[in-house]
C-alpha cells in the first residue's frame, strides 16, 4: 500500500520539474533575445585615426654621405638628412614631423598613407635616428629613404631619396 502512494508523489514531483524546466527555457530565450537587441543598439565607437599630415612646402629627405654610383664596404654607414620637416620619434601623429625608414632593394617609394612594412628590407628608425650601419651583401643595391608620420604611414614619393650603390 505504501508503494502505491509513493508512485503518485514521484509522478507529481517529476511533472512539476518538467514544467519548471520549460519555463526556464522561455525565460532564457527571452533574455537572449533582449541581450542581442541591446548589443546591436550599443555599437562600439571605432577609433579615430588622424589623417596623414600634409608635406610642408620645400621639405625633403636625402643621404648625407652616400652618392649615386658610389662603391662602399659593408657594413654601410648611412647618414640620413631631412630639411623643412621635423625629425621626431614614432608614436603620435604630429603635423610637420616624422621619421626615417630605409628601403633596401624594395622600390623607390611607398604610396602616401600606406604603412611602411617592417622586415629585413624595410628598416624603421622610429627613435628619430639619423645614422645607421647596415650590413649588405656584395653587389649593387638600391637604398631609398622613405619619410613617414608618427604611425609609420608613408609621405609617399614627395619625401623619398634613392641612391644606387655598389658593395664590394
Amino acid at each position: 500500500m505504501r508503494t502505491i502512494k509513493f508512485i503518485p508523489c514521484i509522478l507529481l514531483v517529476g511533472f512539476a520539474a518538467c514544467n519548471n524546466a520549460s519555463e526556464k527555457k522561455e525565460v532564457s530565450a527571452d533574455t537572449t533575445a533582449s541581450a542581442a537587441t541591446a548589443d546591436s543598439s550599443h555599437k562600439m565607437a571605432e577609433p579615430v585615426i588622424a589623417p596623414l599630415p600634409d608635406v610642408p612646402a620645400g621639405a625633403k629627405v636625402f643621404f648625407k654621405n652616400l652618392k649615386n654610383g658610389q662603391t662602399v664596404t659593408s657594413p654601410v654607414k648611412v647618414e640620413m638628412g631631412v630639411e623643412g620637416i621635423k625629425l621626431d620619434t614614432a608614436g603620435a601623429v604630429v603635423a610637420g614631423s616624422g621619421h626615417h625608414h630605409l628601403l633596401i632593394d624594395a622600390g623607390d617609394s611607398i604610396a602616401a598613407g600606406t604603412v611602411v612594412p617592417k622586415d629585413s628590407t624595410h628598416l624603421h628608425f622610429g627613435k628619430a635616428q639619423s645614422v645607421a650601419e647596415v650590413k649588405l651583401a656584395p653587389g649593387e643595391h638600391n637604398l631609398t629613404l622613405q619619410f613617414a608620420d608618427g604611425i609609420h604611414r608613408s609621405y609617399g614619393s614627395k619625401l623619398t631619396s634613392t641612391v644606387k650603390i655598389k658593395v664590394k
